[in-house]
């Protein structure tokens, strides 16, 4: 039985992403991929459960972890998005879903020895409370709230969010838990994050994980963390919270909350310099923290 320090389950998705003078670049993401390429330049064991139509399998190709341990999944169809920028920052976007990949199942979960299964979803009906409360059963669970507030309208693909209905019977089976600050205003209708950070945790959350442009927070029932974002440009923002928090969970297997905060922000902001899924190593994390990070040594 292969051994994971993180499974991550996840859509690839084909992204059309147009800037705000018009610009299109056309490219595969995904958080599945952002996700799994940070934990794997800390130097994690990293599994990979996805789906893509056969016709469409060449997106594996983008995945910066080993071949061997993509569990690749056949689909009827893949997940595509066109994400319309309005602001040079990349801050306000409109999203319109052109193709969706089956949803995952526990089914479909290989049967692996690992201690965090991470579910990177894109869109709602990704995956479902039920999958959560399986894989509860078989470690701990870490999930990026977005695939549970992101809709697509079944006519238009125009995507919108929406509250979580089940959340408080689901947040209980939930680890390790990621929103970002808007997310956070949706799930609880408070606009100050470490309000919002406090009441996810006191709905069952273990950890709840909120990023902002500005800064990454954690809190854990008892100790509230934040670090600065120190980024020197944006041209790498694209999956800028998956990186953050992939990087989080994988660290926090070894390290306290403060220590994992640090290394996940630090990763992200030397993420977000540079275009694509992060291709740095562990070395190069620890050199950007003792470099930007000298406060916090």
């Amino acid at each position: 039985m292969k051994k994971y320090d993180t499974l991550t389950i996840g859509h690839i998705s084909l992204d059309y992403n147009i800037d705000y003078l018009d610009n299109q670049i056309i490219e595969v993401g995904g958080a599945v991929i952002y996700s799994s390429a940070a934990a794997y330049a800390g130097g994690y064991n990293v599994g990979v459960v996805t789906k893509v139509a056969p016709e469409d399998k060449d997106r594996l190709n983008e995945f910066v972890i080993d071949k061997e341990d993509i569990f690749y999944i056949p689909s009827s169809a893949s997940t595509s998005i066109r994400n319309k920028y309005h602001t040079p920052d990349k801050e306000r976007r409109t999203c319109t879903c052109i193709g969706r990949a089956d949803p995952f199942r526990i089914d479909d979960i290989p049967e692996v020895d690992c201690d965090v299964y991470h579910l990177a979803g894109l869109i709602y009906g990704d995956f479902d409370g039920e999958l959560i409360k399986a894989l509860a059963e078989k470690g701990k669970v870490a999930v990026d709230v977005q695939a549970l507030l992101r809709h697509a309208d079944k006519k238009t693909g125009a995507m919108y969010f929406e509250d979580w209905a089940e959340k408080k019977e689901i947040l209980p089976y939930i680890t390790y838990l990621k929103t970002d600050a808007a997310e956070a205003e949706i799930l609880t209708g408070q606009p100050d994050r470490v309000v919002a950070a406090k009441m996810l945790h006191s709905w069952g959350a273990k950890e709840v994980v909120i990023t902002h442009n500005t800064e990454v927070i954690a809190y854990d029932g008892e100790k509230l963390c934040a670090c600065p974002i120190k980024a020197r440009n944006l041209s790498g923002r694209s999956g800028r919270g998956d990186t953050t928090f992939a990087g989080y969970i994988t660290e926090r297997i070894n390290q306290p909350m403060d220590k994992a905060l640090l290394w996940a922000t630090a990763l992200v902001s030397n993420k977000m310099e540079k275009p694509g899924p992060y291709r740095g190593t562990r070395k190069d994390v620890e050199a950007y923290i003792k470099e930007f990070y000298p406060e916090f040594k």
